[in-house]
């Protein structure tokens, strides 16, 4: 009778045993089942970033391309809407050539040094000093502004993937 109780309480520790070993290999392949789907949708999201970002940094640069293409055509094409005639009858001021530089470098003009009517010394209308800069100040700041507006984008692309 004894050893019919000794046997039964070693097969009933041996089935508890094989259920708890069980138990935790199914807990182990559902921990790394779930750890598998996170990984998935994690590279998913990725993937889709890096598609999103490509598409968003290729429309920029042919945005900023389009920009420059269309800021050298301009300034191409000075001479045939400033002609020489124009350029002849129209002298540029010393004061507007000191407040173009201190507004293209940010910083102040200062007080006159001169007079700042008298015409600036070598400056045309028609001249890079003028149209062109001009021209191509502009195409900067139309080639800077697609840079934001790609940047404004970018990011609320991927502010979309963090949200809830």
């Amino acid at each position: 009778m004894v050893t019919r109780l000794i046997i039964l309480l070693a097969l009933i520790v041996v089935l508890v045993g094989g259920c708890v070993w069980q138990e935790q290999r199914v807990s182990a392949a559902q921990q790394d089942r779930d750890a598998a789907l996170q990984a998935k949708r994690q590279a998913e999201a990725e993937r889709d970033s890096a598609k999103g970002s490509t598409t968003v940094v290729t429309q920029y640069v042919d945005r900023v391309q389009i920009m420059r293409e269309v800021g050298a055509t301009i300034t191409r094409e000075i001479p045939i809407y400033v002609t020489q005639k124009a350029d002849a009858a129209c002298a540029i001021p010393a004061g507007f050539v000191r407040l173009h530089d201190a507004a293209a470098t940010g910083n102040p003009a200062g007080p006159p040094t001169g007079d700042p009517d008298a015409p600036a010394a070598g400056i045309t209308l028609s001249a890079v000093a003028v149209a062109g800069t001009v021209a191509d100040n502009y195409t900067s700041c139309h080639a800077t502004a697609a840079q934001l507006s790609a940047l404004q984008d970018w990011i609320d692309l991927h502010a979309s993937e963090r949200a809830p």
